[in-house]
């Protein structure tokens, strides 16, 4: 079973207060990249792996799919999203995506966002997913750059001339890697980027974009503390082809 942080409540009270919780997809400077990824998704069944509280959910009922299903760990989170979605074509479900067996050809497209570092068996995952989703259809997803998670000890330091720098160490040793982040011992999982696109295609995807996430010159005009996010990548954004 994956950890669930998100129901422990000095981590859900801090984590509500993140811009992109407060301010749904537009605090999300990824949004865009990530949503240019997208099929055309009107009339498509879509499930939404670790939905949090809904954002994409209701996007993209909001952009025509037909029915969307929405899965979370986290009670708290499923709780708010129910509480801010008005819509029955939404259905929001508590579940374990480290364990779930979805039926076989039940969706036509399928979205996480900032989830799968969290999962342990990554390989498991992309097949259950591969099986649930209907030939030609696309999964779309965002985790933590590896760069970003490798380090033991991942923070920002001072390089000699008094740079901020981000240190990468530890990257070709996969595995758990525990970080305190609103709690103490949150778990994820390192891998590299190419066991990540490696695992995608050994279940039977084709890998049909890539983009290492950096924040646009205008996006640092409006909020320059995202220029930092120039110094290592933060996000690994990923669509693929069933």
């Amino acid at each position: 079973m994956a950890q669930n942080i998100y129901d422990n409540p000095d981590f859900f009270s801090g984590y509500s207060q993140l811009p992109r919780q407060v301010h749904g997809l537009a605090g999300a400077p990824e949004w865009p990249a990530l949503r240019a990824m997208f099929p055309d998704v009107a009339g498509l069944r879509a499930i939404d792996l670790g939905c949090g509280f809904g954002w994409v959910s209701r996007w993209l009922r909001e952009h025509g799919a037909r029915d969307v299903l929405g899965i979370d760990l986290s009670e708290s989170m499923i709780a708010r999203a129910r509480q801010t979605t008005a819509d029955a074509a939404i259905t929001y479900r508590i579940a374990d995506i480290e364990t779930i067996e979805l039926p076989e050809a039940s969706f036509d497209f399928a979205f996480s966002s900032l989830t799968f570092h969290y999962i342990r068996d990554f390989d498991r995952l992309t097949r259950m997913i591969h099986r649930a989703l209907t030939p030609g259809s696309h999964l779309v997803f965002s985790i933590e750059h590896p760069i970003f998670m490798a380090a033991e000890h991942p923070h920002w330091i001072e390089d000699e001339d008094g740079r901020k720098t981000w240190p990468v160490n530890r990257y070709a040793i996969e595995g758990e890697r525990r970080t305190d982040w609103f709690a103490k011992d949150v778990v994820k999982y390192h891998r590299k980027i190419g066991t990540t696109l490696g695992a995608l295609m050994r279940a039977g995807f084709t890998i049909e974009a890539v983009d290492e996430f950096a924040p646009s010159a205008q996006q640092i005009r409006d909020n320059p503390t995202l220029e930092q996010e120039l110094e290592r990548p933060m996000m690994l954004l990923v669509a693929a082809r069933r």
